[in-house]
């Protein structure tokens, strides 16, 4: 794996993709809290400059996909890139961060799945534009990043409305009595379905709300919630 030069988190399962970048950022205390968006960004770019160039998007909770190279920040929840010295980049706060990786295409998707765009069915519209490109559904790994979990994501009544009768197994009884939303399983359903195999999706089983050491929340810090920045870069073509 080639290291990320930042702090942290990681999954076997892309770690042993040669010459793939990945990590799913952890916060690193108080300062980083304090930081503005901007400010983040400009952080990790710096960070992560010897890599290549960080692509980020305007994140609208919806479930569009976009094809890299991009400029500025176009509107969407996904993208996809098949060349070198792209990282593609979704910023969290309790929203799930999805990459799926085709080693054989050295092609990458990154999603951005909030329960709005979790109900649209982005991560799976992710898998079929990597599809619709040429990849192959058994070659495909994908890893599901930290999120807020289902012991804390209580949602109402429309949330449970979105997924229909077919989303019953998402959401369970809370302790005041509303439900309690599974962002983390609903997406790896919709992983499964579009083709990717069980056995190739990997997990960070992590609550973003229940672990303030390592991760932003908005649920629990509410508006002045930082962001973290989760990355992915293709191998280098020739390796």
């Amino acid at each position: 794996m080639t290291p990320m030069s930042l702090a942290s988190t990681t999954v076997p399962l892309l770690a042993a993709i040669p010459d793939l970048a990945h990590g799913f950022e952890r916060r690193g205390g108080a300062p980083i809290l304090a930081e503005t968006r901007e400010e983040s960004r400009r952080r990790v770019r710096d960070a992560l400059s010897p890599l290549g160039r960080l692509l980020l998007l305007k994140q609208v909770h919806g479930a569009s996909v976009v094809r890299a190279p991009w400029d500025g920040t176009p509107e969407a929840d996904a993208g996809t890139a098949s060349e070198p010295g792209l990282l593609l980049g979704i910023e969290t706060a309790d929203c799930l961060p999805v990459f799926v990786v085709d080693p054989r295409r050295r092609a990458l998707a990154a999603a951005h799945a909030g329960w709005r765009g979790t109900a649209q069915g982005v991560a799976a519209r992710a898998v079929d534009a990597l599809l619709a490109e040429g990849s192959r559904p058994d070659d495909l790994v994908a890893a599901l990043g930290p999120c807020i979990g289902p012991c804390c994501y209580e949602v109402g009544e429309d949330v449970r409305a979105a997924f229909g009768a077919g989303g019953d197994g998402l959401f369970r009884p809370g302790p005041a009595g509303k439900p309690h939303f599974d962002l983390r399983q609903a997406n790896a359903c919709q992983l499964v379905a579009a083709g990717v195999r069980a056995e190739a999706l990997a997990h960070v089983d992590e609550c973003t709300r229940c672990r303030p050491e390592l991760y932003h929340s908005y649920r629990r810090d509410g508006r002045g919630a930082g962001r973290m920045i989760n990355a992915g870069r293709l191998p280098d073509l020739g390796r």
